[in-house]
């Protein structure tokens, strides 16, 4: 029960990781209003997650929104204050791969949406909740990021790209708002099984190349990241246990954050799980 009581936005909630978020979430006992641009996807999810609820005073809403769209984005939020009178956690979950190919013969269109959802939709959400956490001097962002923001990503330029903008863009707020008692960290769940991962199979080894390709295909028949793990990860990072760990981007799967507590002085004057430039000295070689 580390949310009981707290109220959070979910985006991307009705499907895959999110909606295994969504779970742990009310697991924990938080108020939880999720969104997805799919009416359908979003009202089973709901009924579904109502049912799951550990209490009778737990509310779970949901709300149609393209966080991509601005004015959709501010109703999410007007609603969510009129139904909950206040606001604890946002997690930034919606996103997609956006077009798979050659950079140079991508759709233009379809690489300047993804871009518009990924990255400008994660900024239009923390720029509606950070003004409501700056006046009750506290408040938790969490920001889905993955393998595409620390690896190049050949094939899936849009995707990649939005998601290194992520992860700096979660950098670059959460020493915005150091001095009010905000934290904002990015998560990696690890490699999932979930409808992204049939689209790039679905897309073949033409459009993603054959060496992703393949791996996805291993990905599929080994099943993939658990999506409990990412979960958990977010629930941590939502809850008062991860108070004073700000600016860095976590692994579900590889990194010891169940133990963070105690390391908070080393995280927090330090630039590990962060994204950084490497430099000769760094790989033992040295260059004037």
């Amino acid at each position: 029960m580390l949310l009981s009581g707290k109220k959070v936005i979910l985006t991307g909630g009705s499907l895959g990781l999110g909606k295994a978020i969504a779970e742990e979430l009310l697991k924990q006992g938080a108020d939880l209003m999720i969104c997805s641009r799919n009416q359908k996807e979003l009202v089973e999810a709901q009924q579904d997650l109502t049912s799951r609820c550990i209490s009778t005073d737990q509310k779970v809403r949901s709300f149609p929104c393209d966080v991509s769209k601005r004015d959709e984005v501010a109703a999410l939020f007007s609603n969510t204050l009129e139904a909950f009178e206040g606001l604890d956690v946002l997690v930034n979950n919606a996103g997609i791969y956006g077009p798979k190919g050659p950079s140079e013969s991508v759709d233009i269109a379809a690489w300047i949406q993804t871009l518009e959802i990924n990255l400008l939709g994660t900024l239009y959400t923390c720029q509606h909740a950070l003004p409501i956490f700056k006046k009750q001097k506290s408040g938790k962002i969490i920001n889905l990021s993955g393998g595409g923001a620390t690896a190049p990503l050949p094939n899936l330029s849009a995707y990649a790209a939005s998601k290194a903008a992520v992860v700096r863009l979660t950098e670059t707020l959460a020493e915005e708002v150091r001095s009010f008692g905000i934290d904002i960290n990015a998560f990696a769940p690890g490699a999932l099984n979930t409808r992204l991962l049939d689209e790039v199979l679905a897309a073949g080894p033409e459009k993603v190349g054959e060496e992703f390709y393949q791996k996805m295909l291993k990905q599929q028949e080994n099943g993939g990241a658990p999506l409990e793990k990412g979960a958990l990860l977010c629930a941590y990072l939502a809850s008062s246990r991860s108070d004073g760990v700000t600016g860095k981007l976590i692994s579900a799967l590889w990194d010891g954050w169940q133990d963070f507590d105690q390391h908070l002085a080393e995280i927090g004057r330090s630039d590990i799980f962060t994204l950084r430039r490497i430099i000769p000295k760094d790989r033992g070689m040295d260059w004037e």
